[in-house]
Parts: C-alpha cells; structure tokens; sequence
C-alpha cells in the first residue's frame, strides 16, 4: 500500500465498503474494489498487531514479564481497589450530589 498511516486506511476502508453496500457497481468494480477492502483490511491488521506489541512493551515489568488483562470499557468508571469509603456514594441521599442528574 502507499504511504498510509491507520486513520487513513479505515476512512478508506469505510469509503470502500460503503460503495459496496450501495450495490450499484459491475461484477468487475465490485470484485476490484472487493480486494481494495480486504488489502486495506490486512493494512490495518497488521497496524493493530504492531501497536499491540508495542504496548505489551511497554507493560512489562523490569523482569521482562507482561501479565495480560483484560480491558474493560466500564472499569473505567469503577473506583481502584483500596480507595475510602468515604469517596463512595451515600445510599442515604441518593447518589452522588455532584451529578446534574
């Protein structure tokens, strides 16, 4: 592929895919622009395993050893292990007063 970098390739892959669901295309464009989509793809992949790498790189400990966790989208919100009970919300009020809501 020419120069891309990742966010490039998924904003063409989104193109690409896009002009295939419309269904309006020739046999021909479809099947070219078919394997445009599943090179683009590859792209991509290949661009998530390189940064996959580098990450687990960078969490290793100074034994050289990575633990693999699980992330979690909504451990985000959760509070650390270990923090005061006094930072967690009041059954009696209600919840947290801070929120708008």
């Amino acid at each position: 592929m020419k120069e891309l970098n990742f966010e490039k390739a998924l904003k063409d892959l989104e193109t690409t895919v896009g002009k295939l669901e419309q269904g309006d295309l020739s046999l021909e464009e479809s099947l070219k622009l078919f394997e445009k989509g599943i090179k683009l793809a590859k792209f991509l992949r290949s661009e998530l395993e390189k940064a996959e790498k580098k990450v687990e790189i960078l969490l290793k400990d100074e034994e050289g050893n990575v633990s693999a966790e699980p992330f979690d989208m909504d451990e985000n919100d959760k509070q650390p292990p270990g923090d005061d009970e006094e930072d967690k919300e009041d059954p009696d009020n209600g919840g947290n007063e801070s929120l708008p809501f």
